[in-house]
């Protein structure tokens, strides 16, 4: 079901490791052309695009691409007393960490006279986008949407794919808890197109171009993000999921196996890695994938995700091996279930989000534990990061300067302007003292 590596007795270097690392064949590269194609269309024709786009690939013809306002308070309305509780607890813990990401405003006095000021300013506008394909994910919303309050974004717009169960409007529980949240500015458009849509602005539908796309997607949503980047800012590259598990003989393996399991029911095309040094583990855990395929309720898509070439058990020497195996790798989540989880963390340099021991799963950080699920996938973690509050600020250096204080540095700025051949540059400070 699942393939293995037996790196043992091997010590590749990082360019042998990244090519050895497994990984999709249907990637955003490969996703990249259709993407395109999907963008190209909502441009040119736009609502339209939108429209047809949403038959042909949803399956269902929205009424109404802009979700009337009445839609979001009857599913706020109808949403249960169970699910009510349960986001509105994730909404307490999810805020209270990403208030711990906001930078202060810090002014430093360089000299007499001489202040720099570091600010934090929000975006004004983004654009959150919610999959709603073979699964749907109203704690995505939470997970979009309360950074970017925390971090003061003043206009927030929402877009999720129509559903044919829900005769093309927007998933209810998704409209709900939007709804709790305060969002009105909603659309039921998915995938490439709806990037694409929020990047360039769709005038007919009042829909204004953001300044920054977040949220997770499939491989269509992953390349259509790539492909705006430069018109407009992304958070990462939050395609098909991934779980990479660092686990030792301590580990049990019900507990990884779970854990891969619960990843891979994502998508086909969802990444689920065991790294251990432990043969007996290795052969523990691809017993209990057998059985777990089969038995829960996604098995066939769990089935396809473990056979896929980007799942694999790795066997490696020891446990330095196993981070080094998990930095080239660069997962979205990473478990470390070892004897001692603290001395492998050291270790560790690329993750989208950490998970130490048996009692933190990433289901925990999918759902309740305050982090954020929204995260870099693919590799991206390597030099990525995943969503929070400052994904929505951006940093600026205010100079103020006086008159004194510039004098004092006017020399310096001459001598450097006519080293570099800018004599204008000193030109423009001396100019200040004629």
């Amino acid at each position: 079901m699942i393939q293995r590596l037996d790196l043992r007795g091997t010590r590749p270097t990082p360019a042998e490791l990244l090519a050895t690392i497994p990984r999709a064949v249907t990637d955003v590269t490969a996703a990249s052309a259709v993407a395109a194609e999907l963008i190209s269309d909502v441009r040119a024709r736009g609502e339209a695009a939108l429209y047809d786009q949403a038959e042909r690939l949803d399956r269902v013809r929205p009424d109404a691409l802009r979700v009337p306002a009445g839609d979001i308070a009857d599913a706020l309305a109808g949403l249960s007393p169970e699910v009510r509780i349960a986001i509105e607890e994730t909404i307490r813990r999810v805020r209270l960490a990403s208030e711990a990401q906001v930078p202060p405003h810090v002014t430093t006095t360089i000299a007499e006279g001489a202040v720099i000021t570091q600010r934090w300013q929000p975006i004004r506008r983004v654009g959150l986008y919610v999959p709603g394909g073979k699964a749907v994910y109203p704690s995505s919303v939470v997970m979009n949407v309360v950074p970017a309050q925390v971090a003061g974004v003043s206009s927030i717009a929402l877009a999720s794919p129509p559903q044919q169960a829900f005769g093309g409007r927007v998933h209810p529980t998704i409209l709900a808890v939007a709804g709790l949240l305060g969002v009105t500015e909603i659309y039921a458009m998915g995938g490439a197109g709806a990037v694409g849509a929020f990047a360039y602005g769709v005038p007919s539908l009042g829909l204004d171009p953001v300044q920054l796309v977040t949220g997770p997607g499939n491989v269509y949503v992953a390349a259509a993000k790539r492909l705006v980047r430069g018109v407009t800012g992304i958070d990462a590259e939050a395609g098909p999921t991934d779980i990479l598990v660092i686990a030792d003989s301590d580990a049990d393996p019900l507990l990884v196996a779970a854990d891969l399991v619960s990843q891979a029911e994502h998508d086909e095309l969802a990444a689920a890695v065991l790294v251990t040094d432990s043969v007996e583990l290795a052969d523990a855990v691809t017993a209990r994938l057998a059985v777990l395929a089969v038995t829960t309720p996604h098995g066939e898509r769990v089935t396809a995700s473990l056979s896929g070439t980007q799942s694999a058990i790795v066997l490696v020497d020891d446990l330095a091996a196993a981070a080094a195996f998990s930095n080239a790798f660069g997962p979205e989540h990473l478990e470390i279930q070892t004897r001692d989880p603290h001395v492998e963390l050291a270790l560790i340099e690329n993750a989208g989000a950490i998970f130490l021991g048996p009692n933190s799963p990433v289901s925990l950080g999918d759902y309740s534990a305050g982090s954020n699920h929204v995260l870099p996938t693919g590799g991206q973690a390597r030099f990525s990061s995943g969503l929070g509050a400052y994904t929505f600020l951006r940093p600026q250096q205010v100079v103020e300067y006086s008159r004194d204080a510039l004098r004092g540095v006017a020399a310096n700025i001459a001598a450097l302007s006519d080293a570099e051949d800018l004599p204008a540059h000193g030109a423009a400070v001396t100019a200040r003292f004629a």
